[in-house]
């Protein structure tokens, strides 16, 4: 083909001088598809515009969210996972907290912090799904327990957001003794007659959801959340019948009065704001 010929050199670009979009650049909806540049969603609170679908989010975007100017204190941020059991399954627990602590940058899967909404003090404990799926082990009691001391000291309200698969199987009773010991914990706040606010998000399910998630003085969960105790299809084989449309989604829970209602995450501030203050004047 003599007809066509090449007048210049093909791509001559060096490799070092190519621009390449940066890694969390874009983020796309898990529910529509719909393409964001991360920044522009994270301003959206991580809900998209076409489907209102709420992206899971992590605790630090929580905080920044919910105290005035996105400042806080951190509590106890250093405490990580002993191995009481010497557990090990596919491998070693000690070494799977090591890996998942190196992947995500977090010490467990929940962060406490102490701040203000709208000038009132607030203690908030907020769990990390990224860390192990969220899984309740002995230091989500004692971070949890901590925190509910805190706020007792600082005559602050409390919050808990839930996002957690339930119990750490790795650290078996240990990790079922937490709901008992939250759940009293909670007790010592309510004789101070401070607010327990719950903050159910996608998903809160198992031991989570069977103690202190349900416990709130106000209980509020995320639009189409993810809440049960057991998944719905072990309740499914269980009872032998098909479930309801919607169930174990927090509208179905609304519908039979398990929630006292359902918050966009855009809304959150104002709203949590307004019941600390119905709560504690």
């Amino acid at each position: 083909m003599s007809w066509f010929k090449r007048n210049k050199e093909g791509i001559t670009t060096k490799t070092e001088e190519k621009k390449e979009t940066p890694d969390g650049y874009w983020t796309k909806c898990s529910n529509c598809k719909t393409l964001y540049i991360t920044a522009d969603l994270e301003k959206k609170n991580f809900v998209c515009e076409r489907c209102s679908h709420h992206e899971r989010i992590d605790a630090e975007s929580y905080f920044k969210m919910i105290f005035d100017e996105g400042k806080f204190a951190e509590l106890d941020a250093a405490m990580s996972s002993g191995d009481p059991l010497g557990f090990v399954d596919t491998k070693k627990y000690t070494d799977r907290v090591k890996s998942t602590q190196k992947a995500t940058g977090l010490k467990d899967a929940i962060r406490t912090a102490i701040g203000t909404i709208d000038g009132q003090p607030l203690v908030v404990a907020s769990m990390d799904f990224g860390f192990i799926g969220g899984s309740m082990g002995s230091v989500m009691g004692e971070k949890i327990s901590r925190a509910i001391l805190k706020a007792i000291e600082a005559r602050a309200a409390f919050m808990i957001i839930s996002k957690s698969g339930g119990a750490r199987m790795m650290e078996a009773g240990y990790s079922l003794m937490q709901m008992a010991k939250v759940s009293g914990n909670l007790g010592l706040l309510s004789e101070a007659k401070l607010p327990y606010i719950s903050y159910l998000t996608d998903p809160t399910t198992g031991g989570v959801t069977a103690s202190f998630a349900m416990l709130g003085d106000i209980n509020i969960a995320e639009p189409g959340a993810l809440i049960g105790f057991a998944g719905p299809r072990v309740v499914k084989e269980t009872i032998g019948r098909d479930l309801p449309d919607g169930f174990q989604t927090s509208e179905f829970l609304l519908e039979h009065g398990f929630l006292d209602f359902i918050i966009d995450r855009t809304e959150i501030r104002p709203r949590l704001s307004q019941a600390i203050r119905l709560f504690t004047h």
